[in-house]
């Protein structure tokens, strides 16, 4: 069904707006009771997450793998949804021009909020439902603001729909938001720490030596972000977290070797990776590490360090999973002197 892009043409934004609303304040009251029955539909993040809603620093090991681009959530009240859509409609049916298919999709429409017109597996509505008042919201379309592919992210176009409080959303919306939705929003504004890898020799170092490298358990612990809404009648989060699990290290150099020769070194047993540089080690070969077979002359080589993380999700009734893994890297500047030898 198509109405509701003729009805409310102007989409929702930064994951608070339904796509169906035209911009409307989804902070307002709604619900009349005086007790705060609220249109409000904001997913609430917490935790490890990047500012101002903005998209996080983790990039998903999994190309194919995407948060979604669109959700149905919440909108609001049966008298406010009422207040609203039928100023709506009546705007646009009074538009000058306004008929053929377009009329008499907006003439449709309205029979289905206020004379019971409803299609299969859409009943339609006496008055707004405004008699039941209190007793559940409408929900209606939200737009993922962080999604770049603006066809999908309008993807979610039915007309708004009725759901009682405490009851789940008709099964056909598989778009309507749930725990493991947010989990992956979450995971989409998941912000990780900017890890730096302990080196010795430290960001100075010369040709043919091997460098060790490694990270601590203290600077290396797993982090947590939270996704939750919550409406009355409606109250679902999910927690996703990251575990780190390995450290990928790339000299910035071709003339250079890795320990392992992969450049993947593993987390040990406590939670650390690698192993710290120690007095009278320097002819050993380092568990985790690099060695440049040149001089960086009067620049540097950027050490990359990446991390892997393990993401795993909990959420509202026991439920919970895993996602992709996660990476995120980090630059550090290597300066590579050459040891000059003179003969006698």
């Amino acid at each position: 069904m198509t109405l509701g892009i003729l009805v409310l043409a102007e989409p929702g934004y930064a994951g608070e707006e339904p796509a169906n609303t035209q911009g409307s304040n989804t902070e307002q009251s709604g619900g009349g009771d005086g007790n705060g029955i609220y249109a409000a539909a904001r997913i609430q993040y917490s935790g490890s997450v990047a500012k101002n809603g903005g998209t996080g620093n983790v990039t998903s090991s999994d190309v194919n793998w995407t948060p979604p681009p669109c959700w149905y959530a919440p909108y609001l009240g049966a008298k406010d949804f009422k207040k609203k859509m039928s100023e709506d409609l009546e705007r646009q049916l009074n538009t000058p021009g306004m008929g053929g298919t377009a009329g008499s999709a907006l003439g449709q429409t309205k029979r289905h909020y206020e004379d019971e017109y409803g299609w299969d597996g859409s009943p339609g509505y006496k008055d707004y439902n405004a008699e039941n008042d209190g007793k559940g919201m409408f929900w209606a379309g939200v737009e993922n603001p962080n999604e770049p592919d603006y066809l999908k992210r309008t993807s979610c176009t039915d007309l708004p729909f009725w759901v009682e409080n405490g009851e789940a959303p008709p099964a056909r919306y598989e778009e309507a938001i749930k725990p493991e939705m947010l989990a992956a929003l979450a995971y989409q504004h998941m912000q990780l720490p900017a890890t730096k890898v302990t080196l010795a020799p430290e960001a100075e170092t010369k040709v043919n030596l091997p460098t060790w490298a490694w990270l601590d358990k203290a600077v290396f612990d797993e982090v947590q972000a939270t996704a939750a809404l919550n409406v009355p009648g409606f109250n679902i989060q999910a927690t996703t977290t990251a575990k780190p699990v390995s450290l990928k290290l790339e000299p910035g150099a071709e003339d250079a070797e890795t320990y392992p020769a992969t450049g993947e070194c593993t987390i040990n047993a406590d939670d650390s990776i690698g192993e710290p540089y120690a007095k009278g080690k320097a002819d050993e070969t380092p568990p985790c590490g690099v060695k440049y077979l040149r001089s960086s002359g009067d620049d540097t080589f950027k050490l990359q360090a990446t991390i892997t993380w393990e993401i795993t999700w909990t959420g509202t009734g026991g439920a919970g999973g895993n996602l992709p893994n996660g990476t995120f890297g980090n630059d550090q500047d290597i300066t590579v002197q050459e040891i000059q030898a003179v003969n006698r």
